[in-house]
């Protein structure tokens, strides 16, 4: 019960922390309500719910007022109508054999004293005493685990950092289960798909391509675009089963490490970027991590890694084809595709067919057209209303800024100033009895009249 109201005050901060923030003024605080109000959001369970105006401002309120556990739902206090006895007696079976379930207690109970309360107070109560259902099976012992070559197993997740430039960040990162060896890493200010992608990327261009990649089931790790290239490399991505975090103890105890010996100094260090945060870590790692013995393995993580040869390099055009994202679309009987809201057209051979769209996500202006696994041309577009997929978001600060021409109009405009203001009149010149040049008025250069400042 406790997890389950926990699950449902998650759901209710994560619609409300961005209108509870101080930062939003009256008018900003209720567009975003309305916006949100008339959105369908994915419940705590799974399903499609909406959310009224009042009850987010309910929400905001009481999350200002007491924090999170103001969101979490209180328990019912209501007063137990099943008889103690009959309580005792369910304490009783699952302490006398704890394989059995609250169903059978209920039927027991029922054979035994002619009533029995449903199966579900039965596991209630028997829950909040401290004898939950373990399951049928005795508990289950885990052996330890250890690769047995560099490269043959990755493992990978995120780890929330603290407040860089304004903004929260996240590592991802991959250690090698062999060496314990940080692999590829990289902070980015999101925990998506595409930060976890540059962690790969990085490790595999640095380390080599494993042969297994082990991950959570967060939404970043089971994203298609990671299982694509993960499968284009030939990497085998395995999922952990939820709730079962036994298998993630070596990159754990690693971000442990990064939380004593690196997380913590950043209190004391100027951190003005990301670039400088991912350079002082990347220096932390290469410099310091992997130069000392772990405590496990009682060599150095760089020196294991290395013990078996230097990895075998990647081909350039493979890594960059696997991180290249994609979607399948049906092509329309007019020779054309559409891909969020942009449309492009196609080979007219492809009609009816269903095609793989390949592209660069951050530019949506040129894409690669498969069939079956073969190139097919280039689509070409028709209508372009997006240039970004719609997962792909820049960092903070790192949106693209145009190209700056090179001409400085202010400076030229003083520049020209200044050259007229160095230049002054001879205005005994320009009277009619004034020295001349024998000319009159009409026939007389431009110029005349004028003579350098100086001389």
């Amino acid at each position: 019960m406790e997890d389950r109201a926990r699950a449902v005050g998650l759901f209710r901060y994560s619609l409300v922390r961005e209108v509870a923030s101080a930062k939003l003024k009256k008018r900003e605080r209720g567009t975003l309500v309305r916006h949100l109000a008339s959105q369908w959001h994915l419940g705590p369970w799974g399903e499609q719910v909406r959310v009224s105006r009042n009850t987010l401002d309910r929400w905001a309120r009481a999350y200002r007022s007491g924090g999170f556990d103001a969101l979490v739902p209180k328990p019912r206090n209501v007063e137990a109508r099943t008889p103690p006895a009959l309580l005792e007696l369910a304490e009783a079976l699952r302490a006398e054999e704890p394989a059995r379930t609250g169903a059978q207690i209920a039927r027991l109970i029922r054979e035994a004293k002619g009533w029995s309360p449903s199966a579900r107070t039965i596991q209630r109560h028997l829950a909040r005493a401290g004898l939950p259902w373990r399951g049928a099976g005795a508990p289950r012992a885990f052996g330890r685990f250890e690769a047995s070559v560099p490269n043959e197993l990755w493992v990978g997740d995120a780890l929330h950092g603290p407040v860089v430039a304004g903004h929260k960040v996240y590592l991802f990162a991959f250690v090698d289960d062999f060496s314990r060896a940080f692999t590829g890493y990289r902070w980015g200010y999101a925990e998506d798909t595409l930060r976890l992608e540059a962690a790969l990327r990085s490790g595999i261009e640095a380390r080599g391509v494993p042969l297994r990649a082990y991950l959570d089931n967060g939404s970043a790790m089971v994203s298609h675009q990671l299982l694509r290239a993960c499968a284009v490399l030939g990497i085998v991505l395995v999922h952990s089963r939820p709730y079962r975090p036994q298998g993630r103890g070596k990159i754990e105890r690693a971000f442990r490490t990064v939380r004593e010996q690196f997380v913590v100094e950043l209190a004391h260090t100027q951190v003005e970027s990301l670039d400088k945060l991912n350079s002082l870590f990347s220096a932390w790692v290469e410099s310091v991590y992997h130069r000392q013995a772990h405590s496990e393995t009682g060599v150095a993580p760089l020196d294991r890694f290395l013990s078996g040869g230097p990895p075998a390099p990647v081909d350039p055009a493979l890594l960059h084809d696997a991180f290249l994202w994609s979607e399948r679309r049906r092509v329309k009987k007019t020779a054309e595709v559409g891909l969020f809201g942009n449309e492009y057209e196609v080979d007219p051979a492809l009609v009816g067919e269903k095609v793989e769209l390949v592209f660069d996500p951050f530019d949506l202006c040129d894409i690669e057209v498969r069939f079956n696994g073969r190139p097919m041309g280039k689509a070409v577009p028709r209508h372009i209303g997006r240039h970004v997929h719609p997962a792909a978001r820049h960092e903070p600060g790192e949106e693209d800024a145009p190209k700056p021409s090179g001409i400085d109009y202010l400076a030229l405009v003083e520049r020209r100033r200044l050259a007229e203001l160095a230049r002054r009149i001879d205005y005994r010149g320009l009277g009619p009895d004034g020295p001349g040049d024998g000319l009159p008025p009409g026939q007389r250069p431009a110029g005349a009249g004028y003579e350098e400042a100086g001389r």
